[in-house]
């Protein structure tokens, strides 16, 4: 699905005249979506019970995730009165390109296999609201076709510890045209995702009863995603996992993870240097490796618990955005993990984050309503961020500061679905 907007079409986000759309100018399907939390409850209706706890799921007991909300809403605003507010500005500049918006799509491995053509999807939504997409190497579509979407689109690889491998994929990274190399570093091994197992989703799928039964009974998902990528593109492959194709997703060869628990600092000193384009290191939460990151090179750090997917009862990375930041140099430094509301995006920035990205919320979008889908988010979020910016009484994203906010005792919650 395209969205209503020209693909070509960058979204500057400066002025107000643009935000706050009046309803009748919102598509119909899309009009009780007024929250990124929305995008989930109506995705979830779309989707099989084993394909939404694919990408909702956490790991263990969940913890991971409860926390990063949790740590959202440890700290409120002081904003400041009498301020002239006009003439707001998001933009931001990161690695020489100037962003419309403060925030972008985190990776999502197997999203095209929840939603038809996701990544390429999420490309073009990117591509045309002028924020910076990662395309995951968990991704089913070679990753020249996603460049060829957007050629501002960064690449995620999840590395062995296997120097040659690793040469091979940066030098295809390289010769697709990327500019920004995301290596990720807590993936070691997969997390204990318990739910997979509950819900009957697996790798590769096995046609079991369960599977069959939630299959049919989410036609749009069957007919729309799984039915059309087969007819039109034939078996779903992991691209991207290592310079070589991998195997089909629904085959008995499990991908090529081997490895992985071998990968450590000295590959990504001799990634710096064969890689000539940015270098971003992503998954980590101490300061201790955020330095590490920093002293062999890397242009930046994503903060990131994996949303909660790897290790259960992690430190929330935004506990220890601040301390990071302090000491970061030249080096950015970009958050994710947690991200829902504008004044997320604005807590994180006040305490020293450049960037940041979110992931679930996007790819519900893509299942809502594909490119479109997408770019309503995402005007979601960037009508909360000007609105939450004139509130706070600042102009832009860089003139946010700690004083703005204080910490705050929790409040009680529900458990969220």
């Amino acid at each position: 699905m395209t969205s209503s907007a020209h693909p070509t079409t960058l979204d500057t986000g400066t002025t107000p005249t643009a935000l706050a759309r009046p309803v009748s100018n919102v598509p119909r399907k899309f009009r009780d979506l007024l929250a990124l939390d929305d995008f989930e409850r109506h995705a979830r209706r779309r989707l099989p019970e084993m394909i939404y706890q694919y990408v909702a799921g956490g790991v263990e007991t969940g913890r991971g995730i409860d926390a990063n909300f949790e740590a959202y809403r440890q700290y409120t605003f002081v904003p400041r009165m009498f301020r002239d507010v006009s003439g707001r500005d998001q933009s931001v500049e990161l690695f020489g390109h100037r962003w419309s918006h403060p925030f972008g799509v985190a990776p999502l491995g197997g999203a095209s296999f929840v939603s038809y053509r996701a990544d390429v999807r999420l490309a073009e939504a990117a591509r045309a609201m002028n924020v910076p997409m990662i395309l995951s190497a968990s991704s089913l579509i070679p990753l020249e076709t996603v460049y060829q979407a957007n050629p501002n689109a960064w690449f995620q690889a999840y590395l062995a510890g296997d120097q040659p491998r690793i040469d091979r994929l940066v030098d295809r990274v390289a010769a697709a045209g990327y500019k920004t190399l995301v290596v990720t570093g807590d993936t070691p091994l997969l997390g204990n995702r318990e739910h997979n197992i509950r819900s009957g989703f697996s790798m590769p799928i096995k046609m079991s009863p369960k599977v069959i039964w939630q299959s049919a009974m989410s036609p749009r998902w069957l007919l729309g995603t799984v039915a059309q990528t087969f007819w039109r593109h034939g078996a779903p492959h992991f691209e991207n996992t290592d310079a070589e194709r991998g195997p089909p997703m629904m085959s008995s060869k499990v991908r090529n993870t081997n490895a992985r628990d071998e990968l450590s600092w000295k590959h990504v000193e001799a990634i710096r240097k064969r890689w000539k384009g940015n270098l971003v290191v992503k998954g980590l939460m101490s300061p201790d490796d955020a330095f590490i990151a920093r002293d062999l090179g890397a242009d930046a750090v994503i903060l990131s618990n994996h949303g909660g997917r790897q290790l259960d009862h992690t430190v929330p990375p935004l506990h220890t955005l601040a301390e990071i930041a302090a000491q970061k140099g030249a080096m950015k430094v970009i958050i994710d993990s947690g991200i829902r509301r504008g004044t997320d995006v604005m807590k994180a920035m006040a305490l020293g984050a450049d960037f940041v990205f979110l992931g679930r919320p996007f790819l519900y979008g893509a299942v809502v309503g594909g490119q479109a889908g997408v770019e309503h988010a995402m005007h979601i979020l960037r009508d909360e961020i000007d609105r939450d910016l004139a509130l706070i009484g600042v102009r832009r994203p860089g003139d946010l500061e700690a004083s703005l906010l204080r910490r705050a005792p929790l409040f009680a919650r529900e458990d969220r679905a």
